[in-house]
């Protein structure tokens, strides 16, 4: 018997349409594919059903892969691909594996000799970076920023010196109900030429991505309250 394969399925980033963002050979996959292991249940489902409103909810099964998942649990999500059966993993936004849960199913995968397969799909931090003007060959993703403010404070400082000095683009994100919070902290905190670019909604009907210097943000901020939005300092590839 043919094992099966550990594929890692990108899903929607709050889009009620899935046609401009997922492929159609990996939607089909998906469709046809009965094992999953999932972040949050719920909105799992309805991205099924939104590939396809027949698709078999009670036929398939779902293993939940949160951060809250013991590490005990990981093997029987991959049972089914020792029997023959695909096992596709679904986050909660975007792509799985990336600032959310999902790698170390990934890495379990590995040990066992499994084939895993990366799916195409929308990534918020590389939407955000082809948009910002920013260098793309020399990047790095930093996840949350600390909360205690001496520690943010430091880091938006290391992003700046990062930009400036070796022209490496500091990617950065927060939960959507503090963004503004973290953006009235980079506005006082930041040097005035230092280039900010904001990425938000992004492949939404309101979707706004905006470069420009510390300094023009004062005067041109936006609200960023309950809306997905990555955060990105570095400089303009053509300077």
């Amino acid at each position: 018997m043919a094992k099966g394969r550990l594929y890692l399925l990108p899903t929607l980033m709050g889009s009620e349409t899935w046609e401009h963002v997922i492929p159609k050979e990996v939607a089909e996959l998906a469709i046809n594919t009965r094992y999953f292991a999932v972040e949050n249940l719920k909105s799992a489902r309805r991205y099924l059903r939104k590939l396809d409103r027949t698709f078999p909810i009670d036929d398939s099964t779902f293993f939940i892969l949160n951060k809250k998942t013991p590490p005990t649990d990981l093997a029987g999500m991959l049972a089914p691909i020792r029997n023959g059966h695909d096992v596709a993993i679904i986050s909660e936004a975007g792509c799985p594996g990336v600032a959310d849960p999902g790698a170390d199913l990934v890495a379990l995968a590995h040990q066992n000799g499994h084939f895993v397969s990366p799916l195409t799909g929308p990534s918020s931090i590389l939407l955000g970076l082809m948009a910002s003007g920013f260098n793309g060959q020399s990047f790095a993703f930093n996840g949350y920023i600390p909360k205690e403010r001496k520690k943010r404070v430091y880091t938006f400082k290391e992003f700046e010196r990062m930009a400036n000095k070796y022209g490496q683009t500091q990617i950065f994100m927060e939960t959507p109900f503090r963004n503004n919070h973290l953006l009235e902290d980079l506005l006082n905190e930041c040097l005035d030429n230092t280039f900010l670019c904001i990425a938000c909604d992004l492949t939404l009907p309101t979707e706004r991505v905006q470069t420009m210097t510390v300094a023009e943000w004062r005067k041109n901020a936006f609200d960023l309250s309950k809306r997905p939005t990555m955060f990105l300092i570095g400089k303009p590839f053509a300077m």
